[in-house]
This record gives C-alpha cells, structure tokens and sequence, in this order.
C-alpha cells in the first residue's frame, strides 16, 4: 500500500509523525511545509513542499491544488491521511478524484467544535477520526479512536 501523509508542519505534522506504528512498513510519502522542524522531523523521508500559510490563503489553495495534481498523478497513492490544518483540503478532494481513500483526525485539542479543514473534508472522507466522544456530537460518522498522544 502507498501512504500520502500530509499536514501543516507543528503539531499536526507530530500527529501524523504519532502514528509511526502504522506507516513506518509502508511505501510513504510526506506533503508538508518547507519549514525546519518539518525537515528535521522528515529528515531521509521522500517530503513534498507545499505552500504556505495555508489558512484562509486562497492563492496558496490554488497553488496547493495544482501541487496535488501534480504529486498524486506521480505518487499514486491508495491512502490519504491528514490530521490538518488546510493543505489537506485540496489533497483530499484531488485524492479522491484519482481514487484514493481518505483518513482525517481531527486535532486533539477540539473537544466540542470543528475545525475548518474538518468540516471541508468531513463529507468526502472515508473515515473520519475524532479523539474525543463529544466530537461524535459535532462529526456524527466519525469514529473515537482516542488520543493519539
């Protein structure tokens, strides 16, 4: 299977870095930000930079979009996986297009609110993640797989 592990460098990047277990057998490849405790965190990994800020940063949306085009026609991936923030939209909605499957975890510090890249990726996510029962309120399809820290 061949994993795309994307996020915003900081703490959603540590999410994802969190599931090692998990992606450390597989054929990977990261989309995060140029930034250095991304490439520290990433050091010999296969890492794809995106551009940023990505928060309400429609020029970056646009750019990041055409990244994902571009790396998910070369990549091939089967899975997607983001815990966030907005880098994930466009990979998740490019993704789906070329047929992978998608993985959200919404972040551990939203206990009873959505994030936005959560709401923009709830509907076409194949399964959605939360780490704490009272999001099941506010993402009625997710699952509660707990904390990931």
């Amino acid at each position: 299977m061949k994993v795309c592990l994307v996020g915003s460098s900081g703490g959603h990047l540590t999410h994802l870095y969190l599931l090692k277990k998990f992606w450390i057998n597989e054929d990977r490849f990261w989309v995060t930000f140029d930034k250095k405790d991304a490439n520290s965190l990433l050091k010999g990994e296969k890492k794809y930079n995106c551009y940023y800020p990505t928060n309400r940063n429609i020029k970056n949306l646009v750019k990041n979009t055409f990244l994902a085009f571009k790396v998910l026609k070369k990549e091939k991936p089967d899975l997607i996986i983001s815990s966030g923030a907005a880098v994930a939209v466009p990979f998740f909605y490019v993704g789906k297009l070329f047929g992978a499957k998608t993985v959200y975890i919404e972040v551990f510090d939203r206990m009873d609110k959505p994030t936005l890249t959560g709401k923009l990726v709830y509907p076409i996510t194949d399964l959605f993640v939360v780490q704490w029962e009272e999001m099941k309120k506010v993402y009625p399809k997710a699952i509660n797989l707990g904390g990931i820290f």
